[in-house]
């Protein structure tokens, strides 16, 4: 099943793989993900929502054994203060539903804000706008598709 996501990456000429897995709707971690692939968790990143004080709504693209670091997300993006959104806006401003956010082919084209983490895979593993696929992608191409800034923006977790 071809996804926008998947579009986009055909229309720029990106080289990628879909891999399709079994959707638990009652744990759409990143963990349950990467065990349904056949990923490490680090190489596994998920898509968060965030909203900044100066600059607005971005997506921050993190691997999946980390949480969000908002004060260097804050820097990154050029806010002074960066909170994640409510869950119930998360649909509305991206167009995607949890479990199936990406920074490819959103409503509206946000900053996209990825993790310097993902230069340590040959290959990464993001959603592909759906629960249930994913697209695993080099790093350089997913950063160039989504017009990613580039940086520390993850810490370990609590």
């Amino acid at each position: 099943m071809k996804t926008n996501a998947a579009r986009i990456l055909d229309n720029l000429s990106i080289q990628y793989t879909l891999r399709e897995y079994d959707v638990d709707p009652d744990d759409l971690s990143a963990e349950t993900v990467a065990k349904k692939i056949g990923f490490p968790l680090e190489q596994v990143f998920k898509t968060l929502v965030a909203r900044g004080d100066k600059q607005g709504v971005c997506l921050a693209v993190i691997p999946g054994d980390m949480q969000l670091d908002l004060k260097s997300l804050a820097k990154l993006s050029g806010n002074r203060s960066v909170e994640t959104v409510a869950l119930k806006e998360v649909q509305p401003l991206t167009g995607y539903i949890r479990g199936g956010v990406t920074a490819l082919a959103c409503k509206k084209d946000y900053p996209v804000f990825a993790d310097e983490n993902m230069y340590l895979f040959e290959e990464i593993s993001i959603s592909a706008g759906v629960r249930g696929i994913q697209i695993l992608i080099g790093p350089e191409d997913y950063i160039m598709a989504t017009k990613a800034t580039v940086g520390s923006i993850c810490r370990q977790m609590d």
